[in-house]
This record gives structure tokens, C-alpha cells and sequence, in this order.
């Protein structure tokens, strides 16, 4: 059973071709709706918040706030390129945050040495992931859940429910605190991070075996793409990702405790998902998920510097999510009315 389904619906050239320049418009605008949208509010929020918005320490706060998220829905977006989801970004973070303070605090080890270990152990995770996935032939969605919870339930226990605290290297604050050109280096891990996925996912062999796996499993396996190999490996990759996402998170805290973490699983989530309806609708990639983040963290900054409530933030990322499902949909329905329109022409 696949948790997700890859089919990229972008215009292609060959479709482009035969279209007026009216006609390209509106084949476009779907593709890159949630790209307009997102300029839009910035406009907006710039032209009704002049004092606030369109500021550089706006800019930084957004970038510190939702570097975490952007790292996590990367993460997360590794599994679903390949049909499948991964929820132990969002679980796991918790107990890696944790890990990554007290190897530190109470056993004294070397900040670089702690890293290490869980970054090992994102990757082991990973791993046992791709294993219930591919092997126990485990829906992804469910094994990933499973899995999520116990990361959840051993932080719990690790930590008996209490804070994780102490004096901690500067080397290893330095590693969320450093500010580079003004801003902080968090927004900089997300570009590099984002730069290398890209390169890897558009232009090289396995960036395209994990999106033919996506699309269609038993017809990668029927081309001979080792289908079991690169799923494993996609849930190895998120489970590295998130990893460092939680040392991250622990030189941003500074603490660690139990409470901190899973909400950043939905945006997360929200994040790669509307990047699959933006750049190339239809097919999670680099670019449309760093725009779902942006125009989520745009969205929520401005309307809290109008004065909104607690609750605004799970509010906009609901509304946002629909407004991309009706994007999606269109650009599906526009494609279709192509496909049929072309063939009766000729």
C-alpha cells in the first residue's frame, strides 16, 4: 500500500506549444499560484505594516522561528518523493533535542562526540523505518507512526518528565546563535541543505529512480530500480535530517524537555505537502516545499502583528492547506481539459 501518490502535472513543452499566450497564462498560474500568493502577502503585510513588516528584524525572527520547521519538512519530503510519509520527523525531534543536552549535561561527553551519536542514531532510525516499510511490507504512515511513538515514549522516559538543563559549550550554541551577513546561520543550513536536494532530486540518477518509485513502484521495479534499496536509503536520508534538525533545536533551546517538538510535525508536514502543489503541482519538490514554509511563516507573522489570538497560527495553516488543495485541483482539471482538447485538434 502506498501512503502517497508522486504524479508531477506541470505543463510540458509539448503542451505549451500549441496554446495562445492567454492560454499559457492560465496553465501557468496554478503551477506557480502558491508562488503568487506568497508575493502577494508580502506585498500586503509591507504596505499595511510599514513599520514592522518589511524590516530586517522581521526578517531575522522569521528566519530563526521557522528554520526548524523548513529543515523538518526537507526531512519530510525525502520519504514522500518516494510515495511514502514519514511522521518520526516530527516524534523523533523530541527525543534528539533531548539527547543531544543530556549526553553533554549528564554524562559529560564532548558536544562534537554527542552530535555524532545522534545523528547515528536519526540514521538508525531511518533504517528501521525503511526496514518495517519495505520488508514487513508495513503501510508507511502506520509504521512511521508506530515508530514516532516509542522515539515519544523513551524521551518521556528519559527525561522522567522533567526538564534537561545545564551548562553547555559555546562551540555548541554557537551552532544555532551564529548570525552570518545579518542573519541568523539556521537560514543559511536550510538554503545549502535545500541547494544539495535539489541538485541531487532534478538532475542525478536517484532523484529520478525515487520519483519513478513515487509514481509507480511495480514499473520502477519492472525497469529494474532497486525499489527496496532507495526507499531504505529515503528513510535513512530523513531520519539524518531530522537528526540534525534536533541538535539544532537544542542549541536554540538550550533545554530539553518532552513537551517541545511535536508541534512542529504538522507544519512540517503542511510544508512539504503544499510544496507539492506549487513549481511542479502534483510532485513534492525543493522549491515549492521551502515556498509552502515561507508563505505559512509569512502569513502567520503578519496577521500576529495585527494583534491575532493563540489560535491564529493552526487557523491560517488549515486555510492554507485547503487553498493549495483547490490550486492542486485546478491545475489537475486544466491539465485534463488540455489532454483532450490536444488530440481532437489534430
Amino acid at each position: 500500500m502506498q501512503s502517497i501518490e508522486s504524479t508531477a502535472l506541470e505543463p510540458t513543452k509539448s503542451e505549451m506549444a500549441g496554446l495562445s499566450t492567454g492560454q499559457k497564462i492560465g496553465r501557468l498560474i496554478p503551477v506557480y499560484g502558491l508562488v503568487i500568493l506568497t508575493v502577494g502577502l508580502i506585498v500586503l503585510f509591507s504596505i499595511l505594516l510599514p513599520d514592522t513588516f518589511p524590516t530586517v528584524l522581521n526578517v531575522r525572527s522569521i528566519v530563526s522561528d521557522k528554520a526548524i520547521i523548513a529543515l523538518l519538512s526537507l526531512a519530510a519530503m525525502i520519504p514522500m518523493a518516494s510515495g511514502r510519509i514519514d511522521l518520526t520527523v516530527g516524534y523523533g525531534i523530541v527525543l534528539w533535542h533531548i539527547l543531544a543536552i543530556s549526553l553533554q549535561t549528564a554524562y559529560g561527553l564532548p558536544w562534537p562526540v554527542a552530535v555524532l551519536i545522534v545523528l547515528a542514531l536519526g540514521v538508525f532510525t531511518g533504517f528501521i523505518n525503511g526496514l518495517l516499510v519495505e520488508v514487513a511490507k508495513i503501510d508507511s504512515f502506520i509504521a512511521t507512526l508506530g515508530t514516532g511513538t516509542v522515539l515519544y515514549a523513551l524521551a518521556l522516559w528519559h527525561t522522567g518528565g522533567r526538564q534537561v538543563v545545564g551548562v553547555l559549550p559555546e562551540g555548541f550554541y554557537a551552532l544555532n546563535g551564529t548570525m552570518l551577513f545579518g542573519l541568523p546561520i539556521t537560514g543559511f543550513y536550510v538554503l545549502l541543505i535545500a541547494i544539495c536536494m535539489w541538485i541531487v532530486l532534478e538532475y542525478l540518477p536517484i532523484g529520478r529512480y525515487l520519483y519513478a518509485i513515487g509514481a509507480n513502484p511495480k514499473a520502477a521495479a519492472l525497469n529494474g530500480i532497486p525499489v527496496r534499496k532507495f526507499v531504505i536509503g529515503a528513510f535513512v536520508t530523513s531520519g539524518l535530517l531530522a537528526a540534525l534538525t534536533g541538535v539544532l533545536l537544542a542549541s536554540k533551546l538550550r533545554i530539553g524537555q518532552a513537551s517541545v517538538g511535536l508541534e512542529y510535525l504538522l507544519p512540517a508536514l503542511v510544508g512539504a505537502f503544499l510544496g507539492s502543489t506549487t513549481i511542479k503541482p502534483g510532485r513534492v519538490n525543493v522549491w515549492g516545499t521551502l515556498i509552502g514554509v515561507i508563505i505559512l511563516a509569512v502569513g502567520i507573522s503578519g496577521i500576529q502583528q495585527f494583534g491575532g489570538s493563540f489560535f491564529v497560527e493552526p487557523l491560517f495553516n488549515g486555510v492554507t492547506l485547503l487553498i493549495a488543495i483547490g490550486i492542486a485541483g485546478y491545475a489537475q482539471r486544466k491539465r485534463g481539459a488540455v489532454r483532450r482538447i490536444t488530440p481532437a485538434s489534430k
